[in-house]
């Protein structure tokens, strides 16, 4: 693999990544999401190789699969048998483990390597409907089992030291994660906390007229925003975006508003071009 980028810096992208398989189960609460994923690769150049940044693991100190051929951990339960044939069989790539590792190490970060660990549904499901070839080695990073927000903005950080040709750096997560209010009757209140905290993401993320430690600080204390802990009651959802806003410093390139679940949500997107 060339690691002398012909770009430098890697495109980044926050996804909300729905609920478990549904994605790929043909549900009609998820055809937007399929959509728009579809429409972002389509518009972003095919990267050499992927990281993916899974609200699904989490581990003591940032932790980066580094096996050669990860199998898929089915992590979900209760759904259709297909949803346990499911094959993504896309390779690892050690080298770029290593190097993550080593920059996060550099940063005062401390990191290690896990050869055992499989892909989790927060990369297989997306990258399923975005790259269905299989064919672009992916590493996955775990989150900090602490969900300290300032401390995956420093994580992200950390990983701009990193030099990679062609690099896509993925937080899938999902912007709005109430599993009780997903199936809950919707009420006006509910409704419009949803829409409220969504917007506050939107401007977070958008607004130009933020200077970065201005935008920064908004990330790390998102818990102040309106409605935050009914949209988020734990916060593994969401801190991918905090990861990728530390690696991108500054306001994305284009946000993408779409029901997923029935429920308002986003992506976001900053691109090199």
């Amino acid at each position: 693999m060339c690691l002398q980028s012909m770009k430098n810096k890697p495109d980044i992208l926050y996804l909300s990544h729905g609920a478990g398989p549904m994605p790929l189960l043909g549900d009609e609460s998820h055809q937007e999401m399929v959509a728009c994923l579809r429409e972002i690769a389509a518009k972003i150049d095919k990267p050499s190789a992927i990281i993916v940044i899974s609200a699904h693991w989490e581990e003591n100190i940032p932790t980066i699969t580094s096996g050669a051929s990860p199998a898929l951990l089915y992590d979900y339960y209760g759904f259709p048998e297909e949803a346990y044939t499911i094959e993504y069989p896309c390779p690892g790539e050690p080298l770029l483990a290593e190097r993550i590792c080593k920059v996060l190490k550099n940063a005062g970060i401390a990191a290690e390597l896990d050869g055992q660990r499989g892909f989790d549904h927060g990369l297989f499901v997306p990258l399923t409907i975005m790259y269905p070839a299989a064919d672009i080695p992916c590493v996955q990073l775990s989150l900090v089992n602490t969900l300290n927000s300032a401390e995956h903005v420093q994580i992200g950080r950390a990983l701009q030291d990193l030099d990679y040709a062609n690099l896509l750096v993925i937080g899938s997560g999902f912007s709005f994660h109430n599993m009780r209010a997903f199936f809950a009757p919707e009420t006006k209140e509910t409704k419009a906390m949803n829409i409220t905290f969504e917007n506050w993401l939107l401007e977070t993320c958008c607004n130009r007229d933020f200077n970065e430690p201005e935008r920064a600080q908004r990330f790390i204390e998102w818990t102040k925003a309106p409605a935050a802990r009914f949209c988020h009651p734990r916060e593994e959802h969401l801190l991918p975006l905090h990861v990728c806003y530390g690696l991108a410093q500054t306001g994305c390139s284009e946000c993408f508003e779409l029901p997923v679940l029935n429920k308002k949500s986003s992506m976001y997107l900053w691109t090199t071009e």
